[in-house]
């Protein structure tokens, strides 16, 4: 069976991507299809089930176009996901936020949330741009509002807080804050701005150095440590064993990008390879096909991994 839609009124190149980057998306979804354009159309032959409900994701994406005037390969991916949980072909995973709601875009981020919602502690690993962060900061606020936890630690390591940020100016605190920008980022993006400062206040949210865990013990918290591949494996252990009683850790890094002097092992690294086997730990590898920031960011981790 053969299903044409026009396309005549609006901007081929635009809605099929730079270097057809969207109608590629497209054919990953349903590689049982024949997919091309002509004639200011989008034909697609096969069959007609699956035709039925490619053509309710082209009709979703030309809306979007009408409203945005252009597609990203993210418009494509919200798209086809929505038309299969409309169409209950996939299962799903939704948080509900104040200020949004969260929902994974490919399968090793519905794989990661389940396995946050099923285990003590989830390492999250792969390349920037698959919602490693993000998606573990959305957690935290869900299960902080469904009163599953009483507070949110949100942490980082400072890998260069030895001597190149003694020549900063400012007191330590404001020496790494740019380090924690990115955890403020996410927060800021999921709750109202005077929540935030209300959580911060009252340190029912601290989003602190790796530094400060140091002897401490956290129970029934909801702890994230980000870029975890510029731990050392003594920073590794030493965060593993502040986890107390009812407590939930997120573990997030990319080992391709590892900022470390040469002669020091990440902890990530050591950690992934050591503690893989041992109940209650899961493990969840994300790859560029999870990227979804801007198309670029996928081309730019193939051509460093080219060039590797």
């Amino acid at each position: 069976m053969k299903l044409e839609i026009s396309l005549k009124d609006i901007d081929l190149q635009k809605f099929v991507g730079y270097n057809d980057t969207n109608l590629k998306s497209l054919k990953k979804f349903y590689p049982n299809l024949k997919i091309w354009t002509e004639d200011l159309s989008i034909i697609a032959e096969g069959d007609e089930e699956e035709l039925q409900e490619f053509e309710m994701v082209i009709k979703t994406l030309l809306n979007s176009y009408h409203k945005l005037n252009k597609i990203e390969e993210w418009d494509v991916i919200e798209s086809v996901q929505k038309i299969k949980r409309k169409l209950g072909k996939i299962e799903t995973f939704e948080i509900i936020t104040p200020k949004r709601k969260v929902i994974p875009h490919t399968q090793n981020q519905l794989r990661y949330l389940k396995a946050i919602e099923d285990n003590d502690v989830v390492f999250g690993i792969g390349p920037a741009g698959t919602g490693k962060t993000f998606l573990a900061v959305a957690m935290a606020v869900k299960y902080l509002r469904e009163e599953r936890v009483e507070k949110i630690v949100l942490t980082r390591p400072a890998v260069e807080a030895g001597e190149s940020l003694g020549y900063l100016p400012g007191t330590y605190e404001e020496k790494i804050s740019p380090y924690l920008t990115p955890l403020y980022d996410a927060l800021f993006s999921l709750l109202p701005a005077e929540k935030v400062q209300k959580l911060l206040e009252t340190r029912v949210v601290e989003i602190i150095p790796l530094a400060y865990m140091r002897g401490r013990t956290l129970s029934e918290a909801f702890i994230i440590l980000d870029e975890a591949q510029n731990t050392t494996n003594i920073q590794m252990k030493m965060f593993l064993t502040r986890i107390g009683m009812r407590s939930k850790v997120v573990i997030t890094g990319d080992i391709t990008q590892i900022d470390l002097p040469k002669n020091k092992e990440s902890g990530l690294v050591v950690a992934r390879r050591i503690l893989r086997n041992i109940p209650g730990i899961e493990f969840v590898e994300f790859t560029k096909e999870d990227v979804v920031r801007h198309p670029l960011v996928k081309l730019i981790i193939e051509a460093y991994e080219k060039h590797s």
